[in-house]
């Protein structure tokens, strides 16, 4: 501020700024408040660089302690193969095997592989054979809400009309899986975005049928029985949830 001569009046400055003094002390003050509480909650909460931990990406696996022991050491690690690792040339003899000497089965497999490059035979028949034990237990049961997620609509209306029937008849049904024989693959195919690998089983079970007043109607109580089943298995390799499914039954016997 100028005075009337000219020169640098600093009364009057002095003056403007008392003026506005409160103003300016609330301005300073509540803005030392937000940096205090920014320093606060930085230190408690911490920041989010991407570097981060404690984030797991649902639509992937979590990784093994193997994996983020590497992930730790960085570029110090050599990676060596995995244990059970397959080479292409075991892969070929599993696929041999799997075929068994046909060559229409063998070139349905070859679609099969060819569709889906992560199959393999024997980690197929592995997983068909827990299915058909844990199916043939809940039909057994009466249980098919803990299966349905394995039986492909068609397949899960034909046992659950079976069970009806069943329990209209006042029947009961007594079903011991001794055990399972031979598991092998009979055919397998593509057939539009789905594979179709169709499997024999042959088991040993005991199944007897009785009344309402448990009187025995089929079977014998101690009388173990050779059953030989083909089950025809399908999924989409392509889908977000490629999970087999049971699309057909039948008994050889």
């Amino acid at each position: 501020m100028l005075s009337a001569g000219g020169g640098f009046n600093f009364l009057g400055l002095l003056t403007d700024m008392m003026g506005d003094g409160f103003h300016f002390i609330d301005i300073v003050f509540f803005a030392l408040v937000a940096v205090f509480i920014a320093l606060r909650l930085r230190s408690v909460l911490g920041r989010r660089d991407g570097h981060e931990g404690g984030y797991q990406d649902p639509f992937r696996p979590a990784p093994t302690p193997e994996r983020r022991a590497e992930a730790a050491a960085g570029d110090n690690v050599v990676r060596l193969p995995d244990r059970d690792s397959t080479t292409e040339q075991e892969r070929e003899k599993r696929f041999a095997a799997a075929a068994h000497g046909d060559a229409a089965l063998a070139e349905g497999l070859a679609q099969v592989r060819a569709a889906d490059p992560s199959f393999d035979p024997d980690g197929f028949l592995a997983g068909a054979r827990g299915a058909f034990e844990m199916i043939l237990e809940a039909f057994a049961k009466g249980e098919l809400d803990s299966v349905k997620n394995f039986l492909a609509p068609d397949v899960h209306a034909n046992f659950a009309e079976a069970l009806k029937a069943r329990a209209a008849a006042g029947e009961t049904v007594e079903s011991t899986l001794v055990g399972v024989g031979k598991v092998e693959i009979v055919e397998a195919f593509v057939e539009g975005r789905n594979t179709v690998v169709a499997v024999r089983f042959n088991s040993d079970q005991i199944n007897v049928t009785r009344d309402a007043v448990g009187t025995v109607v089929s079977g014998e109580p101690s009388k173990v029985v050779s059953v030989a089943d083909v089950w025809t298995f399908q999924r989409d390799p392509r889908a977000r949830d490629p999970n087999w499914m049971l699309i057909a039954t039948q008994s050889l016997d």
